[in-house]
C-alpha cells in the first residue's frame, strides 16, 4: 500500500474522511463521560455524605465495562445487517445514553440518580468498543496507528470542552448543562447514521466472507480460550503489558494530587494542576507517536514509550520540585502516547480473523480497566509502607514490568513470519 491511499479511496472508502467519522462518533461519547466525570460526584453529594460511597458509585461504570464491553463487542461480531454490525448499535444506543444523560441533575432521591446513573454506564459502556471498532474494520493494518491516533486526540479534546461547559455554564444553568453533551450526541448520531455503513467496511466483507453456513457466530468464550490456550503467546503478552502499564499510568494520574500535596507541600488546587500541560503534551505527541509506529515498528515504538515513561517517572523521584514534577508528566505523557496510541492497534492486528476485531476491543478495554483498578490499589499500597516521597520510582518500577514482557513479546515476534508488530 503507497503512502497516499491513506489521502485516497479504495473499495468506495476514503480513509480521511471515515477516520473524522469515528473520531467525531469518540469525541461526542467522551464529552458526556467527562463532564460526568466532572459534574455526577457533585450531584452524588446533595444526597451521599460519604466520600467513599461517592467514590464506589463513580467507579461503578469502569466496573461495569469490564463485562459489558466484551460482550456488546463479541454480539456486534457476530451481528450481520445491511446497515453492518456495528452502526445499528450505535445508532440506538447513543440517543439513549443521550436521554438517560440529561435527566441526571432532574433526579430528587439518591435511587432515583443512582438508577439513571447505572442505566447511562451500561448504555454508554456498549457504545465505547462499538466505535474503536470501526477503526481496524475500516482501515488497513498499517495505517491504523495514525487512525487511532486522530481518535485518541478527539477523546482528549472532550476534557477541554467538558471543563468549558463546566466553567461557563454550570453555574448559572447546572440543569441545561448537561443538555450540551446530550445535543452533541444526538447530532453526531445523526451524522453517523447518514454517513458511515459499516457494511461497506473491509472489515465487515472479511467476516461475511469467513462465515459458514455450520459457524456463523464464534462465542466470547472461544475467542477467551482461544487467547489464553494458543501456544503463539504473543496476544497473551500483549494483554498483560496493557494491564501492567495501565496500571502505571493510572497511579500517576490518580493519585498526583495526594502526591503534589504530601511530598511537594502544595495546596489542592496547585496538586490538581500538576498534569494540565501533560494532557497538552499528550495530544501533541499522539499523532507523531503513530508515524513513528509506521516507519520503526509498533513493538519498538511502543516499548521505546514506555521506557520514557519509566525514566520521566524515576527521575521525578530524584528532583522534586512542582516545576519539575511538571515537565516530568509533560515528558512522560510523550512517552506514554508512544504505546496508548499503538497497542489497541497491535492487539487488532494480531486477531486471528475480522471476525473477532470487536470481541478484541473489548477484551483490550477489560484489561486496561484491571489496570486502572489495580495499579493505583498496588501503589497506594507501597506508598503506605514506604511514604509519598518514593510513589513516582514506584510507578517507574511498575511500568519497567511492562517493558520486560514487551522484550519478551518482540523475542517471540522475531520467531514468527507475521510482521504485523514490526
Amino acid at each position: 500500500m503507497t503512502p497516499d491511499t491513506w489521502e485516497g479511496d479504495m473499495a468506495g472508502v476514503n480513509y480521511r474522511k471515515i477516520t473524522f467519522f469515528i473520531a467525531l462518533a469518540l469525541f461526542a461519547q467522551e464529552s458526556t463521560w467527562n463532564f460526568y466525570d466532572n459534574q455526577v460526584p457533585v450531584l452524588l453529594r446533595e444526597h451521599v455524605t460519604s466520600a467513599a460511597l461517592v467514590g464506589a458509585l463513580m467507579g461503578m461504570d469502569n466496573l461495569l465495562g469490564i463485562f459489558v464491553q466484551p460482550w456488546i463487542g463479541n454480539r456486534s461480531d457476530n451481528t450481520r445487517t445491511r446497515w453492518g454490525r456495528r452502526v445499528p448499535y450505535l445508532a440506538v444506543g447513543m440517543p439513549l445514553a443521550a436521554v438517560l444523560f440529561v435527566f441526571l441533575p432532574w433526579m430528587t432521591s439518591a435511587a432515583m440518580l443512582i438508577a439513571v446513573m447505572v442505566g447511562y454506564a451500561l448504555v454508554a459502556n456498549t457504545m465505547r468498543p462499538l466505535a474503536e471498532s470501526l477503526v481496524p474494520d475500516f482501515i488497513p493494518p498499517e495505517r491504523r496507528s495514525r487512525a487511532n491516533a486522530v481518535v485518541k486526540i478527539a477523546a482528549a479534546l472532550t476534557i477541554i470542552v467538558a471543563s468549558l461547559i463546566s466553567l461557563l455554564v454550570v453555574d448559572d444553568h447546572p440543569h441545561a448543562a448537561f443538555a450540551i453533551p446530550s445535543a452533541i450526541l444526538l447530532v453526531v448520531t445523526v451524522i453517523m447514521v447518514v454517513k458511515v455503513r459499516d457494511s461497506r467496511s473491509a472489515g465487515y466483507q472479511e467476516a461475511l466472507a469467513e462465515d459458514s453456513p455450520d459457524e456463523v457466530r464464534v462465542p466470547l468464550r472461544q475467542v477467551i480460550a482461544g487467547i489464553v490456550t494458543d501456544s503463539d503467546r504473543r496476544r497473551l503478552l500483549l494483554l498483560l503489558t496493557v494491564m501492567l502499564f495501565g496500571g502505571a499510568w493510572f497511579a500517576s494520574r490518580s493519585l498526583i494530587t495526594p502526591y503534589g500535596m504530601e511530598a511537594l507541600g502544595l495546596t489542592r488546587g496547585e496538586a490538581g494542576g500538576l498534569t494540565l500541560p501533560s494532557g497538552i503534551a499528550y495530544v501533541v505527541a499522539a499523532y507523531p507517536a503513530a508515524l513513528l509506529a509506521e516507519r520503526f515498528g509498533r513493538l519498538r515504538t511502543m516499548g521505546v514509550g514506555m521506557a520514557v515513561f519509566a525514566a520521566a517517572m524515576a527521575a521525578g523521584s530524584v528532583v522534586q520540585t512542582a516545576t519539575a514534577t511538571v515537565v516530568v508528566f509533560c515528558v512522560a505523557a510523550v512517552g506514554a502516547a508512544g504505546f496508548l496510541i499503538n497497542a489497541a492497534v497491535a492487539l487488532w492486528n494480531l486477531a486471528p480473523s475480522s471476525r473477532v476485531l470487536g470481541t478484541y476491543t473489548g477484551l483490550y478495554a477489560v484489561t486496561w480497566y484491571l489496570g486502572g483498578f489495580a495499579g493505583p490499589a498496588l501503589i497506594g499500597g507501597v506508598v503506605d509502607l514506604t511514604g509519598w516521597d518514593g510513589m513516582l520510582l514506584d510507578i517507574a518500577v511498575l511500568a519497567a514490568l511492562a517493558i520486560l514482557v514487551v522484550v519478551r513479546l518482540g523475542r517471540l515476534q522475531t520467531r514468527t513470519e507475521t510482521p504485523i508488530l514490526k
